[in-house]
């Protein structure tokens, strides 16, 4: 396998699993959102639907958050790349260049990317949609889903908006002597480009009451 992964022939492969994998990481540390992870993408597939829109759709782009979407496009390419390699030389003795390979791949991943995506974005949250501007979660609460928010450091928090969809925002304090930890509720008061500023609500201390 290790010669497989290591291979010239399979090179650009088994780079887009490794920048698969990082991309993973960076999404559950929190850091993907600031890597364009809360990118809209904006597919109108309910009206009329252009060439360039029934493109997108198929291969289901704008069905998933751009950053999921991509990661999900950089495994079905790697897997299929590798996969078919195998196949190549165990039926010819040799794979293919990865010159040609590559591009055989790339195209074939397409289709079979959307066909996963499109059943993934029914059950998975978005990040962002583009029924609202994502402006009009300031004023909403939220929550702190990962890691721990203060000014400098944002965390990543989870808001629903007036129809009922969960986004996930990257948040930190708007005032320096505050702090956000996980499972904190807080109040969405502006946006500054990808993040937002937040205050907390103040029953952080409250006693509960058990009733």
């Amino acid at each position: 396998m290790v010669e497989l992964l290591t291979a010239p022939e399979s090179l650009p492969f088994s780079a887009a699993l490794a920048l698969m994998l990082m991309l993973a990481v960076l999404q559950i540390i929190g850091l993907g959102n600031l890597l364009g992870g809360e990118a809209d993408v904006d597919v109108d597939v309910d009206g009329e639907v252009g060439v360039d829109a029934g493109l997108l759709s198929l291969i289901g782009l704008g069905r998933l958050p751009f950053l999921m979407w991509l990661m999900l496009l950089l495994a079905v390419f790697g897997v299929i790349g590798l996969a078919g390699q195998q196949f190549l030389a165990a039926l010819t003795g040799h794979p293919w260049s990865a010159w040609f390979a590559g591009p055989v791949a790339g195209l074939a991943s397409l289709p079979v990317t959307g066909a996963i995506a499109r059943p993934l974005g029914r059950i998975i949250p978005q990040d962002e949609t583009t029924a609202i501007d994502v402006t009009a979660l300031v004023g909403r609460q939220a929550e702190i889903v990962i890691g721990t928010a203060v000014q400098g450091s944002p965390a990543r928090a989870k808001v629903t908006d007036r129809f009922g969809q969960v986004h996930h925002v990257m948040v930190e304090p708007d005032e320096a002597d505050q702090r956000f930890e996980q499972g904190d509720r807080i109040l969405l008061v502006r946006r500054e480009g990808e993040l937002f500023k937040a205050i907390g609500r103040g029953d952080r201390y409250l006693p509960r009451l058990d009733g």
